[in-house]
Parts: C-alpha cells; structure tokens; sequence
C-alpha cells in the first residue's frame, strides 16, 4: 500500500483558473430493471472517487510557463501525486470579517511583538477548523466532527478534507447533517468552543480516523494524480500566452 503524506499541493492562485469543477464519479452501479423497466442503482463500497478540472488557465510570465512545465514533469504518466485544492471559498462557513466575501484564511499576522517579516509578510491561519469528535474506521459512512470557528450551523453540505496519516489528504463532503450542540474541547493545549455535528458522508471514510485529528475547511485538498492518458502539454500562442487544462483524479 502506497503512503501519499508529504506531497505538494497545486497553486491555485498561480495557475489563475478560468473555470473549475469538483465532483464525485462511479458512486452507484446499475443493478438491473424493475417490473417497469426502470434502471435499479445500487451504490459501490467506495462511494465514487473524487476528479476535478482546472479550464483556460492563464500564463504568460516566465515564471508561470516554469511552473506549468514542472507540473508536467512530475504528473505526466499518471503515476506521481500532488494535493489539489477544492476553492469552496465563496460558500464554506467561513466568516466575512471587513470583506464582502467569506475569508477563509486571514494572512498578514505578526509576531508576538507586532512585527513583520522583512518582506512585510507574516503568518497565515484559517479563520475556521474542524477535530473528529469520535473515534470512527476505515469505510466509515458517519463521522462526528467538531467545528470552531464557523459563522453558521453546517446545513446543506461543505467541502472538508481530513489528513490521514498513511493516505495524505482525503476529501469529503456531506449529504446529511445533525442539529449541533455546544462543545469545549482541547486543541494543541488550548481550550476551544464550537459545534459538534453528526455527518453522513458522500464517501466512505478512506482510512480510520481518531478523536482530536485534524479537519480543514479552507480549501480542502485531496490527493490525486493525472487520468491516465492525460498529459500536460508546454502550449503556447502569441506574446508566450498559455491557457492550459488540469485534470485530475483521486490516487490509489
């Protein structure tokens, strides 16, 4: 069995996507007819794997063209790996702070003494995160999560990835949620408040998970690698434009 932890994760904010999809494929399999000759589905053990496309993607600065080719290099074949984004920045429960948007990460913070670094950088956070609130094993349909942090109740369904520690970052999504109720936990040392929810998932868990693991929600990620008989060509138009497309699917 592979281990897919300590890989790369695709820029989004450097490829500069023009259109992008995320969805789950193979999550039912045809059982027959019935008496009206109507198609019978029933679902597969896995729950469908996840694929995502990244359309008329833009480079034109030398550095891009650099990066869409080191891409290239290390995903074409389809036996390498990288973490891919969902940008479920717009609906996750993120909060809008002094946006007009939903902000799920704050960029721009000090040090403990009010400085920056000597680029005026600083560190980064998301402004919402999750736990597991209960033990739960591999295959799992159901998890208990908690949430901290979040502006409002999980309700229709959000994008969350959880870091497992032999198959990296795994990505999921929920087609039922419970009421919340109030929880207090400890999380590196310090005591939060929030939310505990009942989830049935899209997908079966991907490997166990154990109370307190680590649960994003800005911009989750998944492991995945090319389709195969995709490739990643260097093309390029006039003044060195390129408007490439990614496609990726889960990695097994």
């Amino acid at each position: 069995m592979g281990r897919y932890t300590s890989l790369p994760t695709l820029n989004f904010d450097f490829i500069k996507p023009g259109r992008m999809s995320f969805d789950s494929k193979g999550a039912g399999l045809e059982g027959g007819r019935n008496g009206l000759g109507e198609s019978v589905t029933i679902e597969t053990t896995g729950g469908g794997v996840f694929v995502a496309t990244f359309e008329n993607c833009y480079a034109q600065a030398p550095e891009e063209h650099e990066y869409l080719n080191w891409v290239a290099a290390r995903m074409n074949g389809s036996f390498r790996f990288m973490n891919v984004p969902v940008v479920s920045d717009w609906m996750g429960p993120f909060p809008f702070l002094d946006r007009v948007t939903p902000q799920p990460i704050i960029s721009g913070i000090p040090h403990s003494d009010g400085a920056l670094f000597s680029d005026d950088s600083g560190y980064s956070q998301a402004t919402v995160f999750g736990t597991i609130g209960a033990d739960a094993p591999l295959n799992a349909g159901q998890i208990t999560l908690n949430i901290f942090g979040a502006t409002r109740n999980l309700r229709w369904s959000d994008w969350f990835s959880i870091l497992h520690p032999t198959k990296g970052w795994r990505i999921y999504r929920y087609w039922e949620a419970s009421d919340p109720v109030d929880v207090t936990v400890v999380v590196e040392g310090v005591s939060v408040s929030g939310s505990q929810y009942v989830l049935s998932l899209e997908r079966p868990l991907r490997e166990a998970v154990t109370s307190g693991d680590r649960v994003e929600f800005a911009r989750p990620r998944c492991v995945c690698k090319f389709p195969v008989g995709f490739t990643l060509p260097w093309d390029a138009q006039g003044f060195m434009r390129s408007s490439p497309t990614f496609q990726f699917v889960e990695a097994f």
